[in-house]
């Protein structure tokens, strides 16, 4: 039991890696506005989305686990046209996806060490960090970090619970809330949008599949894949279900309001904990704060670049090593471009990211579907039929939520 325990933990990766691109914007600002706001009335909104994405997640580590190859190596499969959709929505997403991460682990950083009040010098900062990890580390060293930095996370995130469940003596509702009014349903739409993550995530799990699979003297096979799949979606999950707990045991019955800037939205956030909490929870707050997003910022600027990388080889059909390199400088460049715009209005830049990936979504929940049911895909390992039947149920989900936004703004 023992070593086969030992073998799980050794195995875990993209998993990992998919945690921690997703634990990021969706749980510590959607996650907690959405506690803050309606206090458990949206809990239904977080379990259905999570269900309802599962599918079209779960079928990235499928798909490369069967078949030795990506999902975006699959959508050339589908045919050209696909793969150029693909490859179009992921440029004009990229910049906005990594903009948005960058500047909330910013203001995280600005109101935790101080040193500057400057969010473009910080986000500069950050962005070399990773850089420098990616680039001398790569997959080897994301792989081996993101182990310690959900740890991290999720026992900092428990205990952070734990104490503003036994602080609070308010009563809360279970009972489910349907969002009215534009500016409601404009973030009902947000919240679904990045929870647990964007869709596209599932191409990006696709490529460390492959990785993992360079790097593991064992065959990493569909169980091994799957598995390790369902740990990482599972601590997503928990671990939203904690920010959103967090956000309505401390932020539900205060009467102030959700500041729009990253450093001010920091700042309140971890001030509100320590009013409510005291100094001890709000350290807890801050390692979880600052891990999740530095987690995110890490994951998403290798993967966007990674994935660029591949869909520019199978375009042109023609592999080069500097790919990479130049995607990850181009993204790197072109996120702190914008952020010298928009650094003042992180709650309207997330609204905004996050929506525009629900609207996207059922493109990749069609495509993901077709791919696993297709020729190409190995019959045993195929999807069941119940969670062929959760995959349409799904597809109906995303659909009614984008024609419900578009028919309400």
């Amino acid at each position: 039991m023992k070593g086969k325990f030992g073998d799980i933990i050794k195995n875990l990766g993209p998993g990992l890696l998919f945690a921690g691109a997703a634990i990021g914007v969706s749980h510590l600002v959607q996650s907690t506005r959405a506690g803050a706001d309606f206090g458990f009335g949206l809990l239904w909104a977080l379990l259905l989305v999570n269900l309802f994405k599962y599918p079209f997640f779960q079928f990235g580590p499928r798909y490369a686990a069967a078949t030795g190859e990506s999902l975006i190596d699959g959508y050339k499969r589908l045919g050209t046209w696909v793969l150029i959709l693909y490859y179009v929505l992921t440029f004009l997403t990229m910049f906005t996806i990594q903009a948005a991460v960058t500047i909330v682990t910013a203001g995280l950083a600005q109101n935790l060490f101080g040193l500057t009040s400057n969010l473009t010098i910080w986000s500069l900062v950050i962005t070399i960090i990773s850089l420098v990890i990616l680039l001398l580390g790569k997959y080897h060293i994301l792989d081996k970090t993101m182990k310690i930095i959900i740890s991290v996370l999720a026992i900092s995130s428990v205990i952070a619970v734990g104490i503003a469940a036994f602080k609070t003596d308010q009563s809360f509702s279970l009972a489910p809330q349907f969002p009215k009014g534009t500016i409601e349903v404009a973030f009902l739409i947000a919240f679904l949008g990045w929870m647990p993550a964007p869709l596209d995530i599932s191409t990006w799990h696709s490529l460390w599949a492959i990785e993992k699979q360079k790097d593991t003297v064992k065959d990493f096979n569909r169980q091994r894949a799957l598995t390790d799949f369902n740990i990482g979606y599972i601590s997503t999950v928990f671990l939203g279900i904690c920010f959103m707990s967090l956000g309505a045991f401390v932020m539900f019955y205060s009467s102030e309001e959700i500041s729009q800037g990253a450093s001010g939205f920091a700042s309140q956030l971890i001030s509100l904990y320590t009013d409510n909490l005291g100094t001890g929870a709000a350290v807890f707050i801050g390692v979880a704060a600052l891990t999740t997003m530095f987690s995110t910022t890490l994951t998403t600027l290798d993967a966007s670049p990674r994935a660029m990388a591949r869909s520019t080889e199978l375009l042109f059909n023609k592999k080069n090593s500097y790919y990479y390199l130049i995607w990850i400088l181009t993204l790197s460049t072109g996120t702190l471009i914008i952020l010298g715009y928009f650094k003042a209005s992180m709650i309207t830049f997330v609204k905004v990211a996050t929506i525009i990936s629900f609207l996207t979504a059922p493109f990749y929940a069609v495509a993901n579907l077709l791919l696993v049911t297709g020729k190409h895909m190995p019959k045993q390992a195929k999807p069941s039929l119940a969670l062929r039947i959760l995959s349409y149920l799904g597809i109906a989900f995303l659909i009614f939520f984008s024609i419900f936004y578009l028919t309400n703004i």
